[in-house]
């Protein structure tokens, strides 16, 4: 009988928390990207059947694939990330989801193309891509926040590396500033169809801050604008009652 070996201590520049009410335990950096709304929205947004294969790519510590893999049993799920830190966090978070046997992290760059990691295509390719890049159009992120916000190589060359790692028929799915729109468009529109928007807004008297976009590689349906989701009451500041029912694990952000 193999024997697992035992989760390193947590460091003291790492918490653990807890997400979809506890049913996912996440070791993240106190200082950098930790995980929130943009995260959940990205999981809540996959409906991935038994046996199907997922690749997100800049998986970070992995707080997208361990709420996937609770929301969606049965589903074989790799993420790829550049950063070695985040990417022993993500490890660290498969063990202790005990979601080893479907979880696989992979140490490598985006901009390498998906060609170079020699896999066979997958059903679903999702990303929260870096939100900006051009360092020239906003003031510097902190350090410890420059990779995960920051994308050096342009999302033309995140969107490619999503639309290659699918084959025709599957999904790709992204969540992104609302008003980069009309590039994911663009760059999707090249190879992909049956897109559907989700426009996500803070309140509901204020423009969208972000979009989930999902496309289906080869798709020829028509475009299709849902009906807004807002994150907030105005009154109270508190979460929208499918705002919270997301986080907590209870409700999908369905685009079918």
């Amino acid at each position: 009988m193999t024997v697992a070996s035992p989760l390193p201590e947590i460091t003291p520049d790492t918490t653990e928390n807890a997400l979809l009410d506890g049913r996912v335990r996440l070791r993240q950096p106190i200082r950098g990207y930790r995980a929130g709304m943009d995260a959940a929205l990205l999981a809540a947004a996959v409906e991935a059947k038994p046996g199907e294969r997922i690749i997100e790519a800049g998986c970070g510590a992995g707080a997208v694939l361990t709420q996937i893999a609770a929301r969606c049993p049965g589903v074989s799920l790799t993420g790829i990330e550049l950063d070695p830190a985040a990417s022993r966090l993500a490890r660290q978070n498969a063990a202790l989801n005990e979601i080893e046997a479907r979880m696989e992290i992979m140490d490598a760059d985006i901009a390498s193309g998906f060609r170079t990691l020699a896999l066979p295509t997958f059903d679903w390719a999702i990303s929260n891509p870096p939100f900006f890049d051009d360092e020239a159009a906003l003031r510097p992120p902190a350090p410890e926040k420059r990779g995960a916000w920051m994308a050096v190589d342009g999302l033309a060359v995140w969107t490619d590396f999503l639309v290659r790692a699918v084959h025709d028929g599957g999904r790709i799915v992204m969540i992104h500033r609302a008003d980069r729109l009309a590039d994911i468009l663009h760059l999707l529109g090249q190879r992909c169809g049956s897109i559907t928007i989700q426009p996500v807004h803070p309140f509901s008297d204020t423009p969208a801050k972000r979009v989930v976009v999902r496309a289906i590689r080869a798709g020829k349906a028509p475009l299709s604008l849902l009906p807004p989701l807002i994150l907030h009451q105005r009154l109270d500041g508190k979460h929208s009652a499918w705002a919270e029912a997301i986080l907590r694990g209870r409700a999908v952000l369905s685009m079918s």
